[in-house]
């Protein structure tokens, strides 16, 4: 009987010892690792911001474009383009090639469109781009001036214009006013407002990386074309807010939380200081784009505020500034080596998977393998969807069909 009831106890604790065993090792587990994206995507616990990548659409809010609008600029404006370029130096036109490596037509160049903003992050999409144009009064940009010049030619059947929320004085979101200018999101306010409700639904999502372009410059080729207003500080004072108001504090990464205890920006960014996926879930990070933010410290959105101290934007910048922590090499072919050093560096880069529509037109992806080999953490397509307009299979995905992939260009310790 004394022999019987040890022979269970040794199997009781034999038992006990298993399931703690098990306990820990599923303890163990949890820490090295991190469940995001709804319960879908498994990442290292450790891991931060820039040792991942994300793909997302350049010019988001782009709907597609009136036909009868296109079919009267394209002439014009491809005339234009290869005026421009005809006047050039040659140092000019090469510096030219990176950012535009193919001849295409105006037409071309912006034979995109996307749907609204919850479709393409239910996609996957982890990256926008939003223009900006700033109208303090109201009602600067409700009548966009193509619509006189086709009037005054007898041409009348291009698609009604909803200017909903045009009136209002604010910031606007819009390609070329006056003549690309039909977006999903009249006002930058409503494209807020719609992304925070759906990061409230998606708590456990990759940050979503979005690129804020400032646009201080317009195309006055028409008669009351609208007058463009310059980004002053003050004005940047007021987007910053909005951001803030709208989206919250506690869901934006700004250069405060990477800079922390560094005398600058570029210090924190060398020294990896960027923060880690786990406590930036659900959160979102902005990139101004020159305009009148501009690349140095004399910047409009950098001046009085230096390694954008109390910004809630980074901004474009070369690297070795000290304001610099994210970088824009959007030749990814041409910048290959660039791209791959400043990542190893510690530098966010944003680069492109095709450009001005080219790579879907000639159905090649040559460009989108060299975007996701460079390790650039953010990767832009106009061509994420299964459709293209030029009736090609182009199309860019994430390699592992997940909206986030660990960077296979950076070791995570």
């Amino acid at each position: 009987m004394k022999y019987l009831n040890i022979t269970k106890t040794v199997a009781a604790l034999a038992i006990i010892l298993t399931i703690n065993a098990c306990k820990k090792e599923a303890t163990k587990n949890t820490e090295k690792e991190i469940l995001i994206e709804n319960g879908t995507v498994n990442l290292p616990n450790n891991i931060k911001i820039n040792e991942i990548q994300v793909i997302g659409t350049h010019n988001s809010y782009a709907k597609k474009r009136d036909a009868v609008i296109m079919n009267f600029l394209d002439p014009m404006f491809s005339k234009m383009l290869k005026g421009l370029q005809d006047k050039m130096p040659e140092i000019q036109k090469e510096q030219w090639k990176e950012f535009h490596p193919n001849e295409m037509s105006f037409k071309e160049m912006i034979s995109y469109s996307f749907p609204d903003f919850p479709t393409q992050l239910d996609a996957g999409m982890r990256s926008l781009a939003i223009d900006i144009v700033y109208d303090p009064e109201g009602g600067k940009f409700s009548k966009p001036a193509v619509y006189d010049v086709l009037k005054a030619k007898g041409i009348t059947n291009f698609q009604p214009f909803d200017a909903t929320g045009l009136e209002t004085p604010g910031f606007k979101v819009m390609h070329i006013p006056d003549i690309d200018f039909l977006s999903h999101y009249n006002t930058f306010e409503s494209a807020l407002t719609d992304l925070k409700s759906w990061s409230d639904k998606n708590p456990t999502h990759t940050p979503i990386f979005i690129m804020i372009e400032a646009k201080d410059k317009g195309m006055a080729v028409f008669p009351n074309s609208a007058e463009i207003v310059p980004f002053t500080s003050d004005v940047y004072d007021k987007l910053d807010a909005q951001l803030i108001n709208i989206l919250g504090r506690d869901k934006i990464i700004t250069p405060d939380d990477v800079r922390q205890e560094y005398a600058t920006l570029n210090e924190a960014v060398l020294a990896k200081n960027w923060p880690t996926l786990k406590s930036s879930l659900g959160k979102f990070i902005f990139l101004l784009l020159p305009g009148g933010a501009g690349l140095t410290t004399e910047g409009a959105y950098i001046k009085n505020h230096p390694s954008l101290k109390g910004r809630t934007m980074f901004v474009k910048a070369n690297a070795g500034e000290p304001h610099s922590g994210f970088l824009l090499l959007d030749n990814a072919i041409m910048r290959q080596n660039d791209i791959k050093e400043a990542v190893a560096k510690g530098y966010m880069v944003r680069t492109r998977s095709d450009i001005e529509t080219y790579e879907a037109k000639v159905n090649d992806m040559t460009r989108a393998n060299a975007a996701f080999s460079s390790g650039a953490q953010v990767i832009s397509t106009d061509y994420y969807q299964k459709e293209n307009n030029y009736g090609t299979t182009y199309r860019v995905q994430m390699p592992n069909n997940k909206p986030v992939i660990k960077n296979s260009n950076i070791s995570i310790k």
